[in-house]
């Protein structure tokens, strides 16, 4: 009986959290092709916030902002809730950049990152976020979704190629990711690894 109710524990448990895991992320090119980027060796990468909304109410940031400190106020106090905005912080100018370019480097040949003399730069515009959340067996993974902006660096005006990346997941597969921003860097370092092999399929 015991064993039974196990397995039966355990088959919930995998179609509470199976959702979560089969959502596909969706890349569209807008514009543009890839031949200038054939033969480079460095992209420089700039990130853009301003366009940023969350949730299905395409909420400001400023509302997001808002709404997290009234949460984790409520619930863990005002002192947690000034530290998870610190982090916000640091994670917009530190942690996002860095998993994206990490996830590029691994996944990709041209090197990218802060490369202020390379001849073209991505510039990377979050549109929308949607945070997901955990509570332990039971998770909704983030989503991130962003246009992707190929440009020349000493001529930004002329933009080379646009992708739209819609929803990129932000988790681990079967373990859940309790700090909601490091959930939203996963999906910045998912973006980055199906770019990454989008551009190396195209620029073979």
């Amino acid at each position: 009986m015991k064993k039974f109710s196990l397995a039966v524990y355990l088959l919930l448990t995998l179609v509470m959290v199976s959702p979560c895991s089969t959502f596909a992320q969706k890349m569209k090119v807008l514009s543009g092709n890839f031949e200038f980027l054939k033969g480079q060796q460095e992209l420089n990468v700039v990130f853009d916030y301003t366009p940023m909304t969350f949730y299905n109410e395409k909420m400001s940031e400023n509302d997001y902002l808002e709404k997290r400190n009234k949460d984790i106020s409520a619930n863990k106090g005002t002192n947690e809730a000034e530290n998870w905005k610190n982090d916000w912080a640091y994670s917009k100018s530190t942690a996002f950049p860095n998993k994206f370019f990490a996830s590029m480097n691994k996944n990709c040949a041209i090197v990218t990152g802060s490369k202020e003399s390379a001849p073209y730069t991505l510039v990377v515009q979050t549109t929308w976020i949607y945070p997901g959340w955990f509570a332990g067996v039971m998770k909704q993974h983030a989503k991130v979704t962003t246009l992707l902006k190929f440009i020349e660096t000493a001529n930004p005006a002329n933009v080379l190629l646009e992708i739209n990346s819609e929803k990129a997941p932000g988790d681990f597969d079967f373990v859940g990711i309790p700090n909601t921003n490091d959930r939203i860097a996963e999906g910045y370092a998912k973006t980055a690894k199906s770019l990454a092999k989008l551009i190396t399929k195209k620029i073979k």
